[in-house]
C-alpha cells in the first residue's frame, strides 16, 4: 500500500477522497469539524509537496438530488480559513464546472468537489460515475475512513482507474490503531461496550471475547441483558428478541474467562427527556413506567476501577443518553477514568467512532486519549474482521 509519505506530490492533481460529513446548525454552520481538522496533515503533505487537492465528498443523506441543505459549498469558508488559502468550489462533482476548474487548477491550490451523493451513481458503485470523477486528478488518495466499509464510486470503484493509489494519514492512521487493539493490545485489555442495541455490537463483541480480559457492558444494551437473566427494567430500551443471545454472550464470556462486567445501578426516569423525574435503583428494580437512561453512582466506580487497572482500553458507544445534561453523568465519569488511565498509568485508549468520539470531543477530553478514530461503522466492520472496500482498493 503506497503512504502519503512515501509518494511525491510535485506537480500532481491529487484526487482526494475526505470524509467531510460534518454536523451543520441550521444556518449551516459547522457544530464539529473535528473530521476536517483530521484531514490537515494529508492536504497539508499534498500542498508543500507541490502538488494541488481536488478534495471530494459526501454530505448526509440527500433522496433527490442537489438539495440546498446538503450542499458542500457551505464548508467553504471554514475550509478556507483553515488552510490559509481561498477553496475553490465547483458546484458539481462531474460535468463541466468540476472539469474546468479542475484544468485550472495550480500547484497549492484547493478545489472543493459538490456533494458525491448528489448523483444516485456514487451510493451504487457505478463504474462510468466512477471514470468520470477519476479524469480529473492524476493520483487518487483516499483519506475516509468513515466510507472505507462502503463500495461507492469515489470510495473504492474510482481506484481502478488510477495507477497511483495512495493512503491517506487518517486512513493509516485508523488502521494502525484498530490493528494496536485487535493484534497487540498490553494486558490487562478492557472493551466498554455501550449504546442502544447488542444486535448493532454482536460481531464484534464475539471476536473481541477472544482478545480482552474484561468486557463492560454499558448504554441502552444493557437493558435486554438485565432482562434476560429475569431483571424488571420497567419501558427500558429492549431487543426481546435478542434475549437469548445475551445469555449466549455471557456464557461464552465464562468460558473464555473473560471477566463481564454490568452496571449495579441505574439513573431512571418516567419520561425520555432531560427534565423528566429521576431516581436512582438498584440494576433489574427499574419500576413499570420508568426507563433506564444512565448508569448510577455504584457503578460509576465499579466500571472506574476496571479502567484505572487496565494498559488497553478499546471504548464503544455511551453510558447512557449523554445528549441529555442530565443523563450525561455516566459517559462524562467513563471518559474521565478513560483520561486519567492513559495519562497516569499509560494505557492504551483508542475511543471507537460515532457517539463515542461525540462525547470525548465533547468534554474536551478528545486530545488525552491515545487516539479518537472518527470511523464509525467503519472502524466495527473493520474490528469484525470484514475486508473494507476502501481498503482493499489501495492495496
Amino acid at each position: 500500500m503506497k503512504t502519503v509519505d512515501s509518494y511525491n506530490f510535485a506537480g500532481k492533481k491529487a484526487l482526494v477522497r475526505v470524509d467531510f460529513n460534518v454536523p451543520l446548525d441550521a444556518q449551516y454552520n459547522i457544530t464539529d469539524d473535528t473530521r476536517i481538522k483530521a484531514t490537515i496533515p494529508t492536504i497539508t503533505k499534498i500542498l508543500n509537496d507541490g502538488g494541488s487537492a481536488i478534495l471530494m465528498s459526501h454530505l448526509g443523506r440527500p433522496k433527490d438530488g442537489p438539495t440546498e441543505k446538503y450542499s458542500l459549498k457551505h464548508l467553504v469558508p471554514t475550509l478556507s480559513e483553515t488552510f490559509g488559502r481561498a477553496v475553490k468550489f465547483a458546484d458539481d462533482c462531474i460535468g463541466q464546472s468540476a472539469t474546468d476548474l479542475a484544468a485550472s487548477l495550480q500547484p497549492g491550490e484547493i478545489l472543493l468537489l459538490e456533494n458525491l451523493r448528489f448523483y444516485k451513481q456514487e451510493e451504487k458503485g457505478d463504474v462510468e460515475f466512477a471514470e468520470k470523477l477519476s479524469k480529473l486528478g492524476d493520483v487518487w488518495v483516499n483519506d475516509a475512513f468513515g466510507t472505507a466499509h462502503r463500495a461507492h464510486a469515489s470510495t473504492a470503484v474510482v481506484g481502478q482507474f488510477f495507477q497511483d493509489r495512495v493512503c491517506g494519514y487518517v486512513m493509516l492512521a485508523e488502521i494502525e490503531n484498530a490493528d494496536k487493539i485487535l493484534n497487540n493490545a498490553e494486558k490487562p485489555f478492557t472493551a466498554i461496550m455501550g449504546g442502544a442495541k447488542i444486535s448493532d455490537k454482536i460481531l464484534i463483541i464475539e471476536r473481541l471475547l477472544d482478545k480482552v480480559d474484561n468486557l463492560i457492558i454499558g448504554g441502552g444494551m444493557t437493558y435486554t441483558f438485565v432482562k434476560a437473566q429475569g431483571g424488571n427494567i420497567g419501558k427500558s430500551l429492549l431487543e426481546a428478541d435478542k434475549q437469548d443471545l445475551a445469555l449466549d454472550i455471557l456464557k461464552k464470556a465464562a468460558e473464555k474467562g473473560v471477566k463481564i462486567i454490568m452496571p449495579v445501578d441505574n439513573v431512571c426516569a418516567d419520561d425520555f427527556s432531560n427534565n423528566a423525574n429521576r431516581q436512582t435503583v438498584a440494576a433489574g428494580q427499574i419500576p413499570d413506567g420508568w426507563e433506564g437512561l444512565d448508569i448510577g453512582p455504584e457503578t460509576v466506580k465499579l466500571f472506574t476501577e476496571v479502567v484505572a487497572n487496565s494498559k488497553t482500553i478499546l471504548w464503544n458507544g455511551p453510558m447512557g443518553v449523554f445528549e441529555f445534561e442530565n443523563f450525561a453523568t455516566g459517559t462524562n465519569a467513563i471518559a474521565e477514568a478513560v483520561v486519567k488511565a492513559t495519562e497516569e498509568n499509560g494505557a492504551f485508549s483508542l475511543i471507537g467512532g460515532g457517539d463515542s468520539a461525540s462525547a470525548i470531543n465533547q468534554a474536551g477530553y478528545g486530545d488525552r486519549v491515545s487516539y479518537v478514530s472518527t470511523g464509525g461503522g467503519a472502524l466495527l466492520e473493520y474490528m469484525e474482521g470484514k475486508t473494507l472496500p476502501g481498503v482493499a482498493a489501495l492495496q
